[in-house]
């Protein structure tokens, strides 16, 4: 008998701590939504004032609460913006007007307000009314904005373009590559066409980072960027200066355009020849020997420091004069003289000899053959010697003769 109420007494216990866990695990009615009305809406601006440059676009958030127990769709509209203002709502992808809004819930809608060039400084006020499907319920939200000071470069809303060197410096017959950064500030992929203007008989051509192909497009993922090499080429006649590249990237509903410049130095031409024409000449060996030949500024740009250099055989010499010009303007013509004297001790024959001109980088050569001969004093003494040997043998002949 003891047992049995001994398991009766267990049972009752086990039920009573079920109960009490069932009783703690269900949930408590929701009270608070008890105490909210049927239906109310709101609409309010994110920073009911604010300050702005001139110049400046102006995003915020619009906050639309219902706080009633029903589900709302909230109707938004925009009174008409002051005077210079274009102003609307949106999301990240589409314009807005109107909103779904749950029970004791909360959404944000975007507020953009843009510019005109001409606003001038002052305070502005913004009126934007929410009312519900019916046209029970209704909410006005106000932001005051102040514009002041001096104006501000606009920003390119879907896309921006961004280099590090935007200008470029060299010869007019070379070619500038410049790194243009493209960025997408659009919430989809889009494809951005790429133009360049440049001056008359100029090329810009656009290729991918390391890579040589040309390209007109570039498809870019949603806030994507992507580096492009601009490639330009100047007219081959261009005059030294300074050049504008205005470099455009578009897309329907976002373009954004940079400018490069490109500073042309100009080009540097350097050319030498005889003034015979001729690249060959005589010597005597130990006896200077004069060589004329000119040098020419065929480029566009002023050629500095103009120095000679001589490559002969052992034991010449070889002076110039001048012996160094120290500019030389396009189109100009000098004239220098070279005299070249062989060593005492060189041998009847041809050598070679090459002169040359240098101007920074650029060098150009002159290839001589110089004909070395003998002494006209040692071939009349050649002569006398002949002669001597001569009368020597009459003398002794006729002498033998008589005996």
């Amino acid at each position: 008998m003891e047992g049995r109420r001994n398991r009766r007494l267990g049972w009752a216990l086990t039920g009573m701590l079920l109960s009490l866990v069932c009783f703690a695990g269900t949930p408590a009615p929701a009270e608070e939504k008890q105490d909210l009305p049927e239906r109310k809406i709101s609409v309010a601006v994110e920073y009911p004032g604010i300050v702005i440059p001139r110049g400046e676009d102006l995003s915020l958030d619009l906050i639309v609460t219902n706080g009633g127990r029903t589900d709302e769709a909230v109707e938004l509209m925009i009174q008409p913006p002051p005077d210079g203002w274009t102003a609307q709502l949106k999301t990240y992808r589409f314009g807005v007007r109107g909103v779904f809004v749950k029970a004791d819930s909360s959404k944000t809608v975007t507020l953009d307000l843009e510019q005109d060039e001409t606003l001038a400084p002052g305070e502005y006020t913004f009126t934007v009314e929410g009312r519900s499907s019916d046209g029970a319920l209704r909410s006005t939200a106000e932001l005051r904005v102040a514009v002041e000071g001096e104006k501000t470069e606009r920003k390119a809303e879907g896309a921006a373009l961004q280099t590090a060197y935007p200008v470029l410096r060299g010869p007019t017959d070379g070619r500038f590559e410049f790194s243009v950064e493209v960025e997408s500030r659009l919430e989809e992929d889009a494809v951005f066409s790429l133009t360049g203007q440049a001056p008359e008989n100029w090329e810009v051509n656009f290729k991918p980072a390391y890579e040589d192909k040309f390209i007109s497009s570039l498809r870019l993922k949603a806030r994507q960027s992507q580096s492009v090499a601009v490639e330009v080429e100047p007219a081959p006649q261009a005059a030294p200066g300074e050049y504008p590249i205005l470099v455009r990237v578009k897309t329907p509903g976002a373009q954004a355009e940079t400018q490069l410049t490109v500073i042309l130095t100009g080009t540097y031409r350097l050319e030498m020849a005889t003034t015979n024409e001729l690249l060959s000449l005589s010597a005597v060996k130990g006896n200077s020997a004069n060589l004329s030949f000119y040098v020419r500024n065929s480029g566009s740009a002023p050629l500095q420091d103009i120095h000679f250099l001589s490559f002969k055989p052992e034991n010449w010499t070889v002076e110039f004069e001048p012996g160094q010009i120290e500019i030389l303007a396009p189109d100009e013509l000098k004239q220098v003289e070279a005299t070249i004297t062989p060593g005492a001790e060189a041998l009847v024959g041809d050598y070679s000899l090459a002169l040359s001109a240098e101007a920074g980088k650029l060098s150009k050569n002159l290839e001589l053959r110089v004909t070395v001969k003998a002494s006209v004093v040692w071939g009349w003494v050649g002569i006398g010697l002949i002669i001597g040997v001569l009368a020597g043998l009459v003398f002794l002949f006729m002498r033998l003769g008589r005996r």
